[in-house]
């Protein structure tokens, strides 16, 4: 636990860091430009978690590839990995990258946004979607470093980024008066910053990891192993997300208050479970390369203390987001935005409550992706996902629900993917470790 917990506090606090991004963006502009603003801010957020996560899920896949290779000290197969892995996701980022901008008219038809809200958001995302390239830049190259055990440069640089973010901020939309689309090339010039420098330091410090196509042959085997292992946590990863995207056009539905309301306390919810997430992910490489190195017993051992750590940190963190909603909400609206803050409360003591229900999930798609088996973790998402969404239209459409209907379907959604996934490793743990008894 102690090695665990040593590389896991600096993904925790990057982490933190790089939501800083868009709170930040979501802070200023909710206190200086309005609802309206924060309503379309807060709805870019959630299309650009998915698109992120796309590019996430892939750069994730592929580093339990190369923690793997790590564990068995295959220093040979591990270049061939960086070098396949790399080509392939620039590929899909470039293409990822077109798409958004050739479909940007469909968004406001599939989110519902309102004709109030869309000339804003619209003008967010033009700039926004410019620094897809950098999100993919720095996530590639963290999860490279991750992957044999660095988590701490990766933190600096994101450090660095997410400063820089909040002064250009505050100088873009306050002082120029630039409004969203300040707040937008505030948040695009800070990816780059941190996207940049990585991709340097790393082909600078770390020869292991460099990419060379011209010295490593890149069998296809290989590559159909990267894209495997990527396509399987991508989708995982989107598939997520996709959830709350659709959520995301049923609250749109309820009009700009509760938009406002739901894109302010989705970031605190964010915020207070992220902790745990990237401990999940720290978890997976902490597996992965013991996995790779047959240490079955380290497994077994990392497995119950994380377990543990999580359920520790999920009970402190729902207590303090449930006494401290109100202020918390109070940070994005004005005091005389009463309806927004009522509504954003109900959503933060719904969601609080049950966040032990994400902090399983979250360890169960670590445990699956690094025993090599990341298609579990695509099938507890979409158990999460379709109970999410199908009881968010169902519930919400009932009188004695209404809005609240949405809320509810998400921890149900958590705690069904949790029994689900729980009872496949009791069920299968032989086979999935061997030696375990």
């Amino acid at each position: 636990m102690r090695s665990m917990l040593r590389f896991a506090v600096p993904m925790i606090l990057g982490n933190l860091l790089q939501q800083c991004y868009n709170i930040a963006d979501t802070l200023i502009v909710g206190q200086c430009l309005g609802p309206n603003a924060l309503a379309a801010v807060g709805s870019s957020f959630t299309l650009m978690t998915f698109l992120t996560s796309i590019l996430l899920g892939l750069c994730m896949g592929s580093g339990a590839v190369i923690s793997i290779r790590f564990g068995q000290r295959d220093e040979e197969r591990l270049k061939e990995g960086v070098s396949a892995s790399f080509v392939l996701i620039l590929v899909l980022t470039l293409l990822l990258n077109l798409l958004s901008f050739l479909f940007l008219s469909h968004i406001q038809t599939l989110l519902q946004i309102p004709e109030a809200v869309w000339p804003m958001m619209k003008e967010y995302l033009l700039v926004i979607f410019c620094g897809i390239f950098a999100t993919f830049l720095y996530n590639y190259f963290a999860s490279l470093l991750r992957a044999v055990g660095n988590s701490v440069i990766p933190l600096v640089f994101l450090a660095v980024s997410a400063v820089l973010n909040i002064v250009l901020d505050l100088w873009f939309v306050i002082g120029l008066g630039r409004g969203v689309a300040g707040a937008a090339e505030a948040t695009v010039i800070a990816q780059y910053v941190s996207g940049i420098g990585l991709t340097v330091y790393t082909w600078a410090r770390c020869p292991q990891l460099r990419i060379s196509l011209r010295q490593h042959h890149v069998r296809w085997s290989c590559m159909t192993e990267i894209a495997s292992f990527s396509f399987l946590t991508c989708v995982q990863q989107s598939v997520m997300n996709l959830g709350i995207l659709l959520v995301q056009g049923l609250v749109n539905s309820f009009g700009p208050s509760v938009m406002a309301a739901f894109a302010a306390a989705v970031k605190i919810d964010a915020f207070a479970y992220m902790p745990v997430q990237d401990f999940g992910n720290a978890f997976s490489t902490f597996i992965a390369q013991n996995y790779g190195a047959g240490k079955e017993e380290r497994i077994r051992a990392g497995w119950k203390g994380a377990v543990l750590t999580m359920l520790v940190f999920c009970v402190v963190i729902s207590a303090v987001v449930w006494i401290f909603a109100r202020p918390f909400m109070l940070l994005f609206v004005d005091t005389g935005e009463t309806a927004i803050i009522a509504e954003g409360v109900r959503y933060l003591h719904i969601e609080g409550a049950f966040y032990c229900g994400i902090g399983c999930l979250f360890l169960l798609y670590g445990l699956y992706r690094a025993l090599g088996k990341p298609g579990v973790s695509v099938v507890l998402t979409v158990i999460s996902l379709g109970t999410r969404v199908v009881l968010a239209y169902l519930l919400s459409a009932l009188p004695v629900f209404g809005v609240s209907g949405i809320w509810w379907s998400v921890p149900i959604g958590w705690f069904l993917a949790d029994a689900a996934g729980l009872a496949y490793y009791h069920l299968r743990k032989r086979r999935l470790l061997p030696s375990d008894s």
